[in-house]
């Protein structure tokens, strides 16, 4: 039988997606029937129209990228259609097979005056349960021959936002007019780590981890320190984007200034030649350090292959990307989505770009499948998830035994 890693069998493994944001996987037709009801004006009012002007196959830059959030982030300021989108999203991960899932998102971009973050929060909470319950609830679920489906919410703070971004954002900056914007900034994340550890202790949410997004470079992680530390003295998971749009000290900054977990894209953790202080003398040695330490400490990478191709231009292809790398030097690597609207791809699409473009063998491509389940910031004990953790092992042998001739035991 052949060890190639067919789309039948990426089909039928248990997946993962640990860095998904909400308000950039919404389905097309919910978002021009939301936009309607909320009089909210799109570029156009059909699926062929939006994937032409908005939401492309590929993109200019990464403002054009994100553009689309602007549409997106205008529908979800209701209850009703946070709590709508979110279940969608998990019915999508669930017939494709993703069987646990972190949606990520900034409660604050979808907040206002009486509509607070742990409402916003608790709102996409209900949205994601009802999707596990009716799923779980189903026959191959309950007599044990597939994995049950589960899920996290990350709450993400901002390195930067500006008084068009929300009202909640408006009313920061009028109250803290007279400090430095850093300051706002800062502030801003801070209640957001205060909101996340209430709902995750106190409230019985599975608000799992916290998260730092926006632009890397003029806003490092380490103005947000106070918000990790936070998060941190209270045994939330952190994960940062970094490394994603500014070179290895960005991921550097992410771990040992805000004790990051995991770390999102981390796309140029070996460009050495990106390294800019001056006290760092040999910039390859640094990288080397970076890495050795990144991988025995298993920290994972949250890479998203379709996103960095489309906001990268350095990288033309998947043959080009630094995951080769990563799995050259045995790191911890899981392969997510990041936007499945504005990316337009699924978890399993992502999953073929890696095995086709990479030609990785069957036990490196089971390493990145079951990375995902093992750096996942599950919501249950330990206990509980190196449990889950067996289940989905298990699904995943029987399935490599069927379909590709149990394959990675032949590859060790």
């Amino acid at each position: 039988m052949s060890s190639k890693i067919t789309a039948e069998f990426i089909r039928k493994i248990p997946k993962t997606d640990i860095h998904l944001h909400l308000d950039g996987s919404l389905r097309i037709p919910t978002l021009i029937e939301l936009a309607k009801k909320g009089n909210i004006k799109l570029p156009s009012e059909t699926e062929e129209g939006l994937r032409k002007l908005v939401f492309k196959a590929s993109y200019a830059s990464l403002p054009e990228y994100l553009k689309g959030f602007a549409y997106t982030c205008a529908v979800l300021q209701t209850p009703e259609n946070l709590e709508r989108v979110a279940c969608e999203l998990a019915e999508d991960n669930i017939a494709e097979g993703v069987r646990y899932i972190e949606v990520r998102f900034a409660p604050q971009l979808h907040c206002r005056k009486g509509f607070t973050i742990e409402q916003v929060m608790t709102a996409v909470h209900k949205g994601l349960d009802r999707a596990k319950k009716a799923y779980n609830d189903s026959p191959s679920v309950k007599d044990g021959s597939d994995v049950p489906f589960e899920y996290g919410i990350i709450a993400c703070a901002m390195r930067s936002f500006n008084e068009h971004m929300s009202p909640y954002f408006a009313e920061i900056i009028n109250v803290m007019s007279h400090a430095p914007r850093k300051d706002v900034f800062a502030a801003a994340s801070l209640e957001m780590a205060r909101a996340a550890v209430n709902l995750a202790h106190h409230d019985g949410l599975p608000v799992v981890g916290f998260d730092l997004a926006g632009e890397e470079a003029g806003f490092p992680a380490v103005a947000h320190k106070s918000a990790y530390q936070y998060a941190h003295s209270h045994f939330l998971r952190k994960t940062v984007h970094a490394g994603e749009a500014y070179g290895p000290e960005s991921i550097f900054q992410a771990i040992t200034e805000c004790h990051a977990n995991r770390i999102g894209h981390g796309t140029f953790l070996f460009a050495h030649e990106m390294v800019k202080d001056p006290d760092i003398e040999d910039p390859k040695a640094f990288v080397h350090y970076l890495a050795e330490y990144v991988a025995s400490q298993r920290i994972t990478l949250e890479v998203c292959l379709t996103s960095n191709l489309q906001t990268t231009p350095s990288i033309k292809s998947v043959g080009e990307h630094p995951l080769r790398q990563m799995v050259d030097h045995s790191l911890s690597v899981s392969i997510c989505t990041d936007n499945r609207l504005v990316s337009s791809t699924t978890v399993g699409q992502e999953l073929q770009l890696a095995a086709d473009g990479l030609k990785l063998n069957p036990r490196q491509f089971r390493n990145l499948v079951v990375a995902g389940f093992k750096g996942s910031f599950f919501p249950g004990t330990y206990r509980e998830k190196r449990a889950y953790v067996r289940r989905v092992i298990d699904r995943y042998e029987r399935l490599e035994h069927q379909l590709l001739g149990g394959a990675s035991a032949s590859h060790g």
